[in-house]
């Protein structure tokens, strides 16, 4: 057989293993975008997610390696939240203020656990951004549905999403990528209670808010606060990354 004939019959393979994959695996992509529309706005619609999506779903496909060790759908969940995550950044929807609140919300939890050593609590950080609690509830209410944080990027075990390894060969990289998921690992465990239940519940049992309310007894908005106070803390903790 002759290079170019082998050659020929491996990328026919190729595209018939890719198209086969995404095929089968299309109605993951309509559950995550679901998944993540609970939590956004109003304007922003399911086709567009799902537009995203699919992408991701092919570009795993096209680079699934079995060998990694993980199943092609905790792959290609990583991937399809990712390219939705990825495509909502690049619309621009989210007013600065958002992000301006959000970053300010983390710095006051910061503080807040600094001088106390111990976990922040509503009225301790309203008090340190000088707001009435009503006006800290509305501003995690805003960073809930402004905008998609990373952990949506993370897989069930709680860790970074799998990387391409071609990008780059510095093994330092790979220590730093192994500590930041230790560290990581450990600013959830460390997490108040309630907050790691409504993340174990978003994340690894991909119930939406209101599901999540019916559980812990408390209504959709308080479950939209607890989410974004839980990953603001986790932001504050992990600020030295």
């Amino acid at each position: 057989m002759t290079l170019a004939k082998g050659l020929g019959i491996y990328q026919q393979t190729g595209a018939a293993q890719t198209h086969s994959l995404v095929e089968q695996h299309a109605p993951l992509v309509k559950k995550i975008a679901l998944h993540m529309l609970a939590r956004l706005p109003a304007s922003v619609q399911l086709d567009d997610l799902m537009q995203a999506g699919m992408i991701g779903l092919l570009e795993a496909a096209q680079k699934y390696q079995s060998s990694k060790g993980a199943s092609f759908e905790t792959y290609a969940g990583i991937r399809i939240r990712g390219a939705i995550v990825d495509e909502m950044r690049k619309g621009d929807w989210v007013p600065r203020s958002v992000h301006r609140n959000a970053r300010r919300i983390a710095q006051a939890i910061r503080a807040v656990e600094n001088a106390t050593g111990s976990e922040a609590l509503d009225a301790d950080v309203a008090e340190e951004l000088e707001m009435t609690l009503p006006e800290y509830h509305a501003c995690l209410n805003d960073a809930s549905t402004g905008r998609l944080f990373s952990l949506d990027e993370l897989n069930e075990s709680g860790e970074l999403p799998i990387e391409e390894s071609d990008a780059s060969d510095n093994p330092l990289e790979g220590v730093t990528s192994d500590a930041f998921r230790q560290s990581l690992a450990a600013a959830i465990g460390e997490l108040p209670d309630r907050e790691k239940l409504v993340l174990s519940l978003y994340y690894q049992d991909e119930l939406n808010l209101r599901e999540i309310g019916a559980v812990i007894g408390v209504s959709e908005s308080r479950v939209s606060q607890i989410h974004s106070q839980a990953a603001l803390r986790l932001k504050a903790r992990l600020a030295d990354w």
